[in-house]
């Protein structure tokens, strides 16, 4: 995989080609997107080289005008030597690759980036808002002379670097491996065979197999730690099963983190950076409850996932399917929230949490003005405008997450008698004790409780009063 030195933040261009149905807004958000994964992987992007296509180019994703134009900004040749047949299929393909780039380059005077512009800087690494074939990616890396990484690469380097636990470290791992598999034999994997089983006869596995067979056990043996793993985050889960649990979702970036600490006074790490905390954490709403709520911060969404991710990250992802409540938050500052929304919505149907009870919450307000506080009241009716740096705000939405799971805080005066002194330890357990007073009769206790575990306790003593 790739590898930055320390210290050094090399430059990257980004390259993007705009299909059909692709607008020119979604298209500028996406190649922004890409550029910030960039910045948190340490790359400068100092240049975009952007082409309206009907497809991607089978072999090299540009055609041969911008593949060139893209070869200035990092020094390359912007072209690609390979042996075609005459009259095969290949040869036919490239005939009508030219075709389909003399009709587009006419066409090509709308591009984000324009033609012919002079690069700024020399571009070290190319970056591709596209997955890439491992033939594409081998051959744009001859055309430029430079690292290529598509989308799912820098989602994957990104998220190896920020991995904390074992658990994150071998979900990304695997997913790794996955997306290595495949581009081994255009990695330099070499075709020469090994010596043979037994006695050494026969022509063996070559060393590409031999490479691909020792990424297979890895996976298997990864796998096998992941699954142990998950059984005793399952095991947890299970144990919490019985205590109202509220996950944070949303997209990356969107504040889940900074709600987090805000809820539970903890210090979970925050940091303006796209998957900045991929590890999931659990803590206690603070001021505690009785029973306490617990809160759950997971892994953010963004746009084109890699699936292997999905898959890696399952065990991780359950901690929203098994939640009882799901705050899912959306960056209302964000332009492209509402694609954000959708992005989150998607995963989630994917993992089986889009039964969930959810709360929509429209985080970092603060960022918007008063017009677009009212559009956006409009546009999501019910749904909660905060700020997660707020502290009213904060302590607006506990009071409805305490309301929501255990009713309004009441104080009452219970009195247990001698024959059930039993109960006096759940009263304890169960609620906030103001008071305790001992008489003939049994304890009197003034406790202060959510309405439903007041009712619960009466009903528990009208019980227990019963011949």
């Amino acid at each position: 995989m790739f590898e930055i030195p320390e210290g050094e933040r090399p430059a990257a261009v980004v390259v993007a080609v705009q299909l059909p149905g692709v607008t020119d807004d979604d298209l500028t958000s996406s190649i922004a997107e890409l550029e910030r994964l960039a910045k948190t992987l340490g790359l400068v992007p100092v240049g975009r080289v952007v082409q309206r296509r009907g497809k991607l180019a089978s072999g090299v994703v540009l055609g041969e005008g911008k593949l060139k134009e893209l070869a200035d900004w990092t020094g390359g040749s912007g072209e690609v030597a390979a042996f075609v047949k005459p009259g095969s299929r290949a040869a036919r393909d490239a005939h009508n690759e030219e075709i389909d780039e003399i009709e587009e380059d006419e066409q090509d005077e709308g591009d984000v980036a324009p033609s012919g512009e002079k690069p700024a800087a020399r571009a070290k690494v190319v970056l591709v808002d596209h997955d890439l074939s491992p033939t594409q990616q081998r051959n744009l890396e001859k055309a430029t002379g430079v690292d290529v990484l598509d989308r799912t690469s820098v989602i994957l380097e990104i998220f190896h670097r920020h991995a904390k636990t074992r658990e994150a470290r071998l979900q990304v791992e695997i997913a790794r491996l996955k997306y290595l598999a495949p581009r081994l034999r255009e990695t330099g994997g070499g075709g020469d065979r090994v010596r043979g089983g037994v006695g050494g006869k026969g022509a063996g596995e070559s060393a590409l197999e031999l490479d691909r067979r020792r990424i297979r056990d890895r996976i298997a043996e990864l796998k096998d730690e992941l699954a142990r793993i998950e059984g005793g985050a399952k095991t947890r889960r299970q144990r919490r099963s019985e205590l109202p649990t509220v996950a944070l979702v949303g997209y990356t970036n969107a504040g889940k983190s900074s709600l987090m600490r805000a809820l539970t006074s903890t210090e979970v790490y925050v940091a303006d950076k796209l998957f900045a905390s991929l590890d999931t954490t659990v803590r206690r709403l603070v001021p505690p409850t009785e029973p306490p709520i617990l809160v759950t911060d997971t892994v953010g969404f963004i746009k084109k996932l890699p699936h292997d991710l999905v898959a890696s990250f399952r065990s991780t992802l359950d901690e929203a399917a098994d939640a009882d409540l799901l705050l899912h938050l959306v960056d209302a500052s964000d332009p492209a929230h509402a694609d954000q929304l959708a992005v989150t919505r998607e995963v989630l149907g994917e993992i089986g949490a889009d039964e969930v009870e959810t709360w929509l919450l429209l985080n970092k307000i603060d960022r918007c003005d008063d017009s677009t506080r009212t559009a956006l009241s409009d546009h999501y009716p019910g749904a909660l405008q905060l700020s997660a740096k707020s502290k009213d705000d904060v302590a607006a939405l506990r009071d409805r997450l305490i309301e929501r799971f255990a009713g309004k805080l009441e104080e009452a005066e219970l009195v247990v008698p001698w024959s059930r002194q039993k109960v006096v330890h759940l009263v304890h357990e169960r609620a906030t004790v103001l008071s305790e007073e001992h008489a003939d009769e049994g304890t009197t206790l003034r406790i202060r409780a959510p309405q439903r575990t007041l009712e619960e306790l009466r009903a528990l003593l009208a019980t227990a009063d019963e011949p």
